[in-house]
């Protein structure tokens, strides 16, 4: 989170604080000092996402191939200058950051609303300034580094506390990140993501000593100072009447500063007057209203501090440097063996969740790109909450007394006001004979265990019965439609126009470079297609966390939306689609894929008619659907269309015609 207004502080007010740096002559500058270790930057994963996702098009569910190859060029421009990189991710929100955590889920519900409204409105993408990220983009951006050979680590506790401590105890030259946090732990340089400059290697690095000798204070304040601003540990609704104090004996007060800045000088004017003891801090928590936490500045103080590292504000024996707390007998997993194979692969960024679940049995989801107005659409945390609960099942099958311990799930979706979080109750899937236990699906080895793994995976998903249709398939295309497949089934609204268009983007977006993906141009943008987009790409997560569960039947690198999904291309076919185009247009005019387009769509039909559920035409044209239209929406409308299309595999190329077909073009 950092400290509220003081990177922008630091700019503004302090600027011999903001120094710019060419990161090849600091390199060269550590390998003159240091000839056996290379220089290492860590990188704040988290803080760097916004700035790396940098294609054109943003709402439309993610330019993943685009965003491949940004990384890509990312990594090589710090490989040529011969800069090792080590990427670090948030692996878990620590109880102390959850009220901040939900406060910015809700602010964001609002900012997606907006977007939406834009979108409708326009028919185009909102401009730069209401970007959000694509849904689930730190999720991948983790497994994309690692595909791309890079060191991927995902935290056991708050990443700026592990960034900054790897930083000290491996003699880094930096941190690459965009987080105020890092002015205050006593590390390595901190060098700016924001102002980067990628082809020539320069940036701004903030300097610790210049802020301080700007305001006046050593080192050793400044955990103080960040706790008596206002951070994760000390809300600043405590401080107010502190810092109207300070503003009054302040002799800094300057007019043309806005109050944020002016509470700044005095906070650091105030405590610079104060001895640096133990007592001096003890009789700052007896001013403040802390109410029945009088611990609350102690232990604020003592998160900065870094292993090996001590304080004058905190007597030495009092000094319990973070670590990861959680033991072993206080995880919802009582098995060793199992609960450290997940540790190694949560830190290892092999898993996805699991970790989470086994230690503390809790599990959140920010934001996605959904439109609440489309109740047509239930949220994606209700969507995958049924495979969830069968995931939950195969992880925690050890239940004590055989009853499963419920799962805490803090899921940001419309009409959930994340006041507390849902407790869920895992669901055994179907299987004959039952779920594997964990041990099996992790350690044994043999053809008949990769089969098991298989089956429960696809059991997450009701897919059970298709094992040998979908082994058949590339393990991308496999993963595809078993996502696809339960999507279909979970939405009753969802048609057969929006099914041609998924199916669509995965054949043609095989071959298709980066480049010529940036190139596409879309004439508009249409909402539904926006939320669907989001909805599909949440979608992959939970295969990914379905295939961790199940001890990896596929590889997670088969399992990346850039092997199966494009926003843009999405948006043409989902627009194509509704708008009755041919098969011929549909598939770019190649007829190499006329029958695996049919063979992908049969299967997901006959699926979804295996558990009661008829795919129904239902083609929007080109009236974009306003919010308003979409609450009227009236289930009894899909009667009034044409029956549902389930063609038999030896009749693929017939069997359903497009409303308006173009009279040239093969029909489907």
């Amino acid at each position: 989170m950092g400290i509220k207004g003081l990177q922008g502080f630091v700019a503004r007010v302090c600027p011999d604080a903001c120094k710019t740096v060419d990161l090849r002559e600091v390199a060269e500058k550590h390998r003159v000092d240091h000839p056996d270790f290379p220089p290492v930057i860590i990188v704040d994963a988290m803080s760097c996402v916004r700035y790396w996702y940098t294609p054109e098009s943003w709402v439309c569910g993610g330019q993943w191939r685009e965003y491949l190859a940004i990384l890509e060029d990312f990594i090589k421009a710090f490989m040529a200058a011969g800069i090792k990189l080590v990427f670090y991710f948030d692996g878990v929100v620590e109880e102390k950051k959850r009220d901040e955590w939900i406060k910015r889920r809700l602010q964001n519900n609002k900012e997606i609303a907006r977007i939406f409204r834009f979108i409708k409105t326009h028919r185009k993408q909102p401009g730069r300034e209401m970007f959000i990220v694509p849904s689930a983009l730190p999720t991948f951006t983790r497994f994309a580094l690692k595909s791309l050979g890079q060191i991927t680590v995902c935290t056991l506790q708050e990443a700026d506390f592990e960034v900054a401590a790897y930083g000290l105890q491996h003699n880094c030259i930096g941190i690459l990140g965009q987080d105020s946090d890092y002015l205050i732990y006593n590390t390595c340089p901190y060098f700016s993501i924001e102002k980067l400059s990628l082809d020539r290697l320069v940036t701004v690095m903030y300097s610790r000593e210049d802020l301080c000798r700007a305001l006046g204070l050593s080192l050793t304040h400044l955990p103080l100072f960040a706790c008596l601003l206002g951070n994760d540990v000390v809300p600043e609704s405590l401080l107010e009447g502190f810092w109207r104090k300070c503003l009054v004996t302040s002799p800094h007060k300057n007019n043309s500063y806005n109050r944020r800045t002016n509470i700044l000088l005095a906070v650091a004017n105030y405590i610079s007057k104060v001895p640096c003891s133990y007592s001096s801090l003890k009789h700052l928590e007896e001013m403040l209203p802390l109410g029945s936490d009088k611990t609350l500045l102690y232990r604020g103080v003592e998160s900065y501090l870094l292993p090996g590292q001590q304080s004058p504000w905190i007597p030495p024996n009092l000094t319990s440097c973070q670590t990861f707390s959680l033991q072993q007998q206080t995880a919802v997993c009582q098995d060793k063996e199992i609960f450290q194979l997940a540790k190694e692969q949560h830190i290892q960024s092999e898993n996805y969740t699991i970790f989470n679940i086994l230690s503390k049995g809790e599990i959140e989801c920010s934001n996605s790109l959904e439109d609440e107005c489309d109740t047509e659409i239930p949220g994606q945390a209700l969507i995958y909450r049924p495979a969830r609960q069968h995931i939950y099942s195969v992880l925690l099958e050890s239940g004590k007394g055989g009853a499963y311990p419920l799962v805490k799930e803090w899921f940001v979706y419309f009409g959930n006001p994340l006041q507390q979080p849902e407790l869920i109750q895992p669901v055994q899937p179907s299987m004959p004979g039952g779920t594997p236990n964990l041990k099996t699906l992790w350690f044994a080895k043999g053809p008949g265990v990769e089969k098991q793994r298989y089956s429960t995976f696809l059991a997450c998903f009701h897919l059970q019965d298709r094992m040998e249709e979908l082994q058949a398939l590339e393990a991308p295309v496999a993963a595809f439609c078993c996502l696809l497949a339960y999507l279909m089934m979970q939405v009753s609204s969802l048609s057969l126009e929006d099914l041609n268009a998924f199916v669509a983007v995965i054949l043609c977006l095989k071959g298709k470079s980066a480049a010529r993906l940036a190139g596409l141009q879309l004439a508009q943008v249409d909402s539904r297609a926006v939320h669907l987009g989001a909805v599909f790409v949440r979608g992959i997560t939970t295969l990914l966390m379905a295939n961790s569960a199940c001890g990896f039947p596929f590889r997670m690198d088969d399992l990346m939306p850039w092997e199966v999904f494009d926003g843009k291309l999405f948006q043409e076919k989902y627009q194509q689609s509704h708008q009755g185009c041919s098969l011929e247009e549909l598939l770019e005019g190649n007829e190499s894929l006329y029958t695996p387009f049919q063979n992908l769509k049969s299967f997901i039909c006959k699926a979804c008619t295996a558990k009661k559920r008829t795919i129904q035409s239902r083609p929007r044209g080109n009236g974009f659907i306003t919010g308003t239209q979409q609450r009227e929406f009236n289930p009894r409308f899909q009667q009034t269309h044409r029956s549902s299309f389930v063609p038999p595999y030896h009749n693929q190329m017939r069997g359903f015609l497009w409303r308006n077909p173009q009279p040239q073009g093969k029909k489907y």
